[in-house]
């Protein structure tokens, strides 16, 4: 998933909207979007929206995110979206792999009572919205088959830690941030899954979220989540492989398979080993 666009968990209109900008998955958000008081009423529309397209065709992925489990408003949520077959769950202010494997043995409770297969809802945490979290995160590799992909939180984390900012005045993540981020992407890396880059808030700022999102593929992050529809053509285009990486992946691929007992091979007067076959795979299954 290259594109997660978050939609309030309330909003019909912002629902319908979410279908129309080309992002690979909508986040029906039950959490920070929806006032407490209006939580009933966004579970029932959120219901309403999944049973809708849950045989459409060519539809984009579709992830509630529940309120934590600490609220104790997480099983209310579940009870009410997973008879409809979301794609998975998101879970916020996630500490490691015991929030995950928790979540894990709700839903295999909801998908036996609802006839569905055990382990088809995926699990996507927020994996560093506390400070408990970010030393957590070590914990989430093998913590469930659930695990689709790890992701993290700046705006929380913020409060938890007492920081007047979570940015330099070059825009840049200040440094408790930048370690929560990088940590991140060693998480999923471990837990060989996809690791997926934060919110921008500024939504108005698209050349900001462009480079932004060329930061983070480069250091290995495979998508990035949105909180505007605006956002999200950035994204797309950031996080699609272009035509010549891809054919030079396939080249490496080749080469290797041409000489699998060799530790390096030669290609257009380059040397390329197992690292940069390991890359060139992990690319190519990126775009199936």
């Amino acid at each position: 998933m290259r594109s997660l666009l978050f939609v309030p968990g309330d909003s019909p209109r912002k629902q319908e909207k979410g279908l129309e900008v080309g992002a690979d998955a909508l986040i029906l958000d039950l959490e920070d979007s929806v006032a407490l008081a209006e939580k009933p009423r966004a579970r029932e529309v959120s219901a309403a929206f999944l049973a809708r397209m849950r045989d459409q065709a060519g539809r984009p992925k579709l992830y509630v995110r529940v309120n934590a489990l600490e609220t104790g408003l997480t099983e209310d949520d579940l009870a009410a979206v997973l008879p409809h077959a979301p794609d998975g769950i998101m879970l916020p202010k996630a500490e490691g792999g015991v929030s995950v494997m928790h979540l894990g043995a709700r839903l295999a409770v909801h998908e036996a009572e609802h006839g569905l297969a055990d382990g088809v809802t995926r699990i996507l945490p927020i994996a560093t919205e506390t400070a408990r979290a970010v030393f957590a995160l070590p914990t989430l590799p093998g913590a469930s088959p659930r695990l689709s992909g790890v992701t993290w939180g700046a705006e929380d984390l913020s409060a938890d830690l007492g920081a007047e900012t979570n940015r330099g005045e070059d825009g840049a993540w200040s440094a408790p941030f930048q370690l929560a981020r990088n940590l991140t992407l060693m998480a999923a890396a471990a837990a060989e899954v996809d690791a997926i880059d934060t919110i921008n808030a500024h939504f108005r700022d698209l050349d900001g979220l462009a480079r932004e999102c060329r930061e983070a593929r480069r250091d290995g992050f495979v998508g990035k989540m949105a909180i505007h529809p605006a956002q999200v053509a950035v994204i797309n285009e950031a996080f699609t492989p272009t035509g010549a990486a891809l054919a030079q992946a396939r080249k490496v691929v080749a080469a290797f398979a041409q000489s699998p007992g060799v530790g390096v091979v030669g290609i257009d007067g380059e040397m390329f080993d197992r690292p940069h076959l390991r890359r060139a795979e992990r690319l190519l299954a990126r775009v199936g």
